[in-house]
């Protein structure tokens, strides 16, 4: 298998869209069932939003890689251009969650939406030089934004209620 191939790595990511869309569903009911909860704490709706574009990172992703035909070039410039634009979006939310909620967990925050979004970049960045792993680097964004996503859900849907 080849870390610069995409259409060997079909089965990964028709797994992963699945996935993180429904992911990005399950945050979506753990936002209706305690919207009002939610509202009330200042950032957590920020927190809510930046999981969701990072599960929507996830998902842009997995259809891009599956475009048939595509050069390792054109694939290379859309993950950094999706991981840049999703990079900045998530950490300006997680910054605003952060200074709303008067910064609770900084660190951990910050390193669950940088390992949702940042390994894209480095992909990106990989595969226009065909060198430094490739694809490889995409199922370390994937893992970390499903990661996130299931450690935001459970605040969202539990740990609120406490």
């Amino acid at each position: 298998m080849s870390a610069y191939e995409a259409a060997e790595w079909t089965d990964l990511f028709v797994a992963s869209a699945g996935a993180s869309a429904a992911l990005t569903g399950l945050i979506f009911v753990a936002v209706s069932i305690n919207v009002e909860r939610i509202i009330e704490f200042k950032g957590l709706p920020e927190r809510a939003a930046a999981q969701v574009l990072i599960l929507l990172g996830v998902l842009i992703v997995s259809l891009i890689a599956l475009i048939p035909g595509q050069s390792t070039t054109a694939l290379g410039l859309e993950l950094l251009v999706e991981g840049l634009l999703v990079s900045v979006a998530a950490a300006w939310l997680t910054a605003r969650s952060l200074a709303d909620s008067g910064g609770s967990s900084p660190g951990g925050r910050i390193s669950l939406a940088a390992i949702g979004t940042l390994p894209f970049v480095i992909a990106g960045t990989s595969l226009l030089l065909e060198t430094g792993g490739g694809l490889y680097w995409v199922v370390g964004g994937m893992v970390g934004a499903i990661v996130g996503a299931v450690l935001n859900a459970w605040v969202l849907l539990v740990e609120i209620l406490r």
